[in-house]
């Protein structure tokens, strides 16, 4: 099985965080994986996206052109993307953000207020966290098991206090 994804929105918003976190997530149960982060110049409050495969066969390519699973964090993503995706995809949505509901309706669309539930529990930087706990529930690309192994991995040691945040974050998208 191989599960393209694709994570778009602005830069600040932890695109390509949330996406290593992913990578990681897949590497640890033992799955081929690739990482291809894509930012605009000017970085935070730029475009920001992110390639993952996650396979059980080697990946050939890492550019995602057609993803399974669409994570649209920020309108001019999802207007970028949403007819990129295949049909049959998973795609998530950040309704604090993005007001307009999917033209589609060949594809599985999941709407989560993720910005909001990230400043209502004080975290406002973790909307991505939330978003990536909604995909795992809804996608079969990773399993909920050993969520905290791979965020040890992305988190750097001088932030570990910020794994149980993470980790509370992950859990408040995947139980949504």
């Amino acid at each position: 099985m191989t599960t393209q994804v694709l994570i778009a929105g602005f830069g600040g918003q932890g695109v390509l965080f949330a996406g290593k976190f992913l990578a990681y997530k897949g590497l640890l149960e033992d799955k081929q994986v690739s990482w291809l982060p894509s930012y605009g110049p000017e970085m935070r409050g730029g475009t920001a996206n992110c390639s993952i495969i996650i396979s059980d066969d080697p990946v050939g390519s890492p550019i995602v052109s057609n993803p399974d699973v669409l994570l649209a964090m920020n309108l001019p993503s999802l207007d970028k993307y949403e007819n990129e995706a295949v049909p049959g995809s998973v795609i998530i949505v950040d309704s604090t953000l993005i007001a307009r509901k999917l033209t589609r309706t060949d594809v599985k669309a999941f709407y989560i207020p993720a910005t909001k539930m990230a400043k209502d529990m004080n975290a406002p930087n973790l909307a991505n966290m939330i978003m990536i706990g909604k995909m795992i529930k809804e996608s079969n690309a990773v399993s909920i098991d050993n969520l905290e192994d791979a965020m040890k991995k992305v988190v750097p040691a001088k932030k570990a206090d910020l794994i149980g945040v993470n980790m509370q974050a992950v859990m408040l998208g995947y139980n949504y």
